[in-house]
């Protein structure tokens, strides 16, 4: 079956979904986007990406191009249309077409907007044979607003790179402190020999992510002790876990970092622990509460 795409008000093959060459998104990298993972058909904290969406577009004055509501109903179209029961939906918002001018162009401008969905494995509930993955570190080279999810990964891609050149599966990036602020596709987290489960506080040097503040709720509905601070590589090899969660990989168990490893090597019953939690929450419907009211539905 062909994969369909919607791109700026038409369902079209999805290898031939284009827009512009003097898109703002092109040549600047004027936008942003959001990932959405579907599980048996079910949006995954749906709501609380479009309020990250709605903040990363008010952050870089981009207009919704569309009503919350209609927002929506065009995502289950494209997922409807592409046959997806478990994958992921992307939306990319950018500022739109106009001649190229460095300034934000003086007319009113129609952002243009695009998404895709693709099935993907369904993501294991449990995983005995889970051997944890690698990790390295790696100096932050990110302009100095990660915390909008902007469409400009150019860093991200390289330190991600980097990562995979060295045999392993995530770069985490180390500010100009030494303190580690995120991965380059994740969010990163230590449990330390006290058991208290450490990640950087959100503020403009990370992303928050929505899976992120998924854990955040469990962890504080079941009994966690949560710190929500800096620290550094050398706090993570003394760690006695640690871990990394996004939307896509879910959780998974960090058992090195620079070739040394966490702990003694292998997963520990944190992460386990926080991996049944949460797939419990989706069988519920998602972690996160449902938002009723559509602070957006005016555009």
């Amino acid at each position: 079956m062909s994969r369909i795409a919607y791109v700026n008000g038409q369902y079209v093959l999805h290898g031939e979904g284009a827009v512009h060459i003097e898109d703002r998104g092109y040549q600047f990298a004027d936008g942003i986007y959001e990932v959405i993972s579907i599980d048996k058909g079910r949006f995954i904290d749906e709501e609380a990406h479009l309020d990250r969406l709605d903040r990363s577009l008010d952050e870089l004055r981009i207009a919704w191009p569309m009503s919350r509501r209609a927002m929506k109903l065009v995502m289950r179209q494209v997922v409807k249309r592409n046959l997806v029961r478990d994958g992921l939906i992307y939306l990319q918002i950018t500022r739109g077409v106009a001649p190229r001018e460095h300034g934000f162009p003086k007319k009113r401008m129609q952002p243009s907007l695009v998404m895709t969905a693709k099935t993907l494995k369904p993501a294991p509930k449990d995983q005995p044979n889970d051997t944890g993955v690698a990790v390295i570190s790696t100096p932050d080279i990110r302009w100095s607003r990660p915390d909008i999810k902007s469409v400009a990964l150019l860093p991200n891609v390289l330190c991600k790179e980097k990562a995979h050149a060295a045999g392993a599966f995530e770069a985490w990036l180390v500010d100009g402190e030494g303190f580690v602020t995120e991965g380059s596709s994740t969010n990163a987290w230590i449990v330390t020999k006290d058991n208290q489960v450490v990640t950087r506080d959100f503020d403009k040097h990370i992303l928050n992510g929505i899976t992120r503040q998924a854990f955040v709720k469990l962890m504080a509905e079941n009994g966690f002790t949560l710190v929500q601070r800096k620290f550094t590589v050398a706090e993570a090899l003394a760690a006695k876990e640690a871990f990394v969660t996004s939307s896509t990989a879910r959780i998974k168990a960090v058992v090195s970092i620079d070739g040394q490893p966490v702990g003694n090597g292998h997963p520990g019953e944190t992460v386990a622990r926080l991996r049944a939690l949460y797939w419990d929450a989706v069988e519920d419907g998602g972690p996160l509460p449902k938002t009723p009211t559509d602070i957006r539905e005016k555009h």
